[in-house]
């Protein structure tokens, strides 16, 4: 039987101001142990080296990792303000296996309730998709795409034995399609959402410093 440090701290990772703003107004003060909220900047390269830096700091030794803000759902029948529980990340540079899905969809559904929660893979691109890209993204298996979160997962994993997993918020999807990444400031629906997931964030990460057998 093994256990992680009694105060391993938790990383919450975002890309946009929006976000961050969503993020920063719930309480942060979780019962598993400190929390980091980190701005990485929008796209992979800015996730990798904001999340690689950030976790070089002896302080997040053995810190869960989370990916979270908004993204694009790629399944017909997503609506913004949908929240998405990826099963693993993937982009050209790798997959990465999430831990714990299964709690934070139970979490979710309770912080959160009347949402629609799905789950499966969550890809990664370096730009905006839309278009017959969204459906080619889709025949690969994956049910929703963002900017950061396959980026920050793998930057996570390769930085040493970090617990990580990626939930996102639906503001783009097959009928309700972004026409800039402005327009993330619209979503109001989906901004009241992402504010609202902290507590389901707190009780995956207090879940993780239980023992393990």
């Amino acid at each position: 039987m093994s256990t992680q440090p009694a105060t391993a701290p938790l990383l919450i990772a975002c890309a946009l101001g929006i976000e961050h703003l969503a993020l920063r107004t719930g309480d942060r003060v979780g019962a598993g142990g400190p929390v980091t909220l980190l701005r990485t900047g929008m796209g992979p390269k800015a996730a990798e080296r904001s999340v690689t830096r950030r976790l070089a700091d002896p302080a997040l030794a053995g810190a869960a990792v989370l990916a979270t803000g908004f993204c694009a759902g790629l399944a017909p029948g997503m609506h913004p303000g949908d929240l998405v529980v990826a099963e693993e990340t993937r982009d050209p540079d790798g997959t990465v296996p999430c831990v714990e899905t299964d709690l934070l969809v139970k979490e979710l559904v309770r912080a959160v309730p009347g949402r629609t929660v799905h789950t499966g893979p969550l890809a990664g691109s370096d730009h905006v998709i839309r278009g017959h890209e969204r459906s080619d993204l889709l025949a690969t298996g994956a049910i929703a795409v963002d900017m950061e979160s396959a980026a920050t997962l793998l930057s996570a994993v390769r930085a040493g034995e970090h617990p990580v997993a990626a939930v996102r918020v639906v503001v783009d999807a097959p009928q309700h399609e972004l026409v800039r990444i402005g327009t993330v400031r619209g979503g109001i629906s989906a901004f009241r959402v992402l504010r609202s997931v902290l507590p389901a964030f707190h009780e995956w990460h207090r879940s993780l410093l239980l023992p393990r057998r």
